[in-house]
């Protein structure tokens, strides 16, 4: 069953890649408004394979994250090797930077999602011992990184506004944490309404990120 629905969602990632989210809509999906898509004429096929390639990152990241955190609440055996698997789906998001950015951007992106992930696994412990100062402690950090990922996102292209990009990496931070309340409760309809809602949030970072680099380097998606 699992197969069946990640290949099913990549499929669809893949179909609607004609279909992206506006550069304005970013403030909108930071608010939880509703985000409005633009379907856009003259797509190329290299237009297309940047939107489905980073679309399937990104939902990587989304999916892996999950599964970390199921595997992380319940201590099952297969904890280190999903963690393993999910810190190489942040390697890949960089590598996808380096032919416009240059192999030191990519692997310094790579570092700092990494970052993310680690710092991740210490709230979530946090959170499952019930011990508030470490929780305090890991959350500013996170946060700290979530600015350090946005900062160097603007750096390297005019495009990505800093702001913005604050917004969007501050709400899946807040959609992780709901994710990881419901489970610690057991409240598995948040948890299903979280885990939709924080794949959807990634899905429209993944387009913004798209149109970025297309609006960046226009003649590199002329076919």
């Amino acid at each position: 069953m699992f197969m069946v629905n990640r290949f099913t969602r990549l499929a669809m990632a893949c179909l609607l890649a004609t279909t992206v989210i506006s550069p304005a809509a970013v403030s909108a999906a930071s608010a939880e408004k509703p985000v409005a898509h633009q379907t856009h004429s003259g797509w190329t096929t290299s237009k297309v394979k940047l939107t489905c390639d980073m679309r399937r990152l990104w939902i990587d990241h989304a999916e892996w994250t999950k599964y970390y955190i199921i595997s992380a609440i319940a201590g099952l055996e297969d904890q280190e090797q999903v963690l393993a698997r999910l810190l190489r789906n942040q390697q890949d998001i960089g590598n996808a930077f380096k032919p416009y950015y240059g192999e030191a951007a990519g692997n310094k992106l790579a570092t700092l999602l990494q970052e993310h992930i680690l710092l991740a696994g210490k709230v979530l412990a946090a959170a499952k011992a019930g011990n508030q100062a470490e929780l305090a402690a890991a959350n500013k950090e996170w946060y700290r990184n979530a600015d350090d990922i946005a900062r160097f996102w603007s750096s390297i292209n005019p495009n990505w506004p800093e702001n913005q990009l604050k917004d969007i990496l501050y709400k899946h931070l807040e959609l992780i944490t709901e994710i990881v309340g419901a489970r610690l409760k057991k409240d598995w309809a948040a948890d299903i309404l979280a885990t939709d809602k924080g794949e959807d949030h990634l899905i429209m970072l993944a387009d913004v990120l798209s149109a970025g680099i297309m609006k960046q380097f226009p003649k590199a998606f002329n076919n």
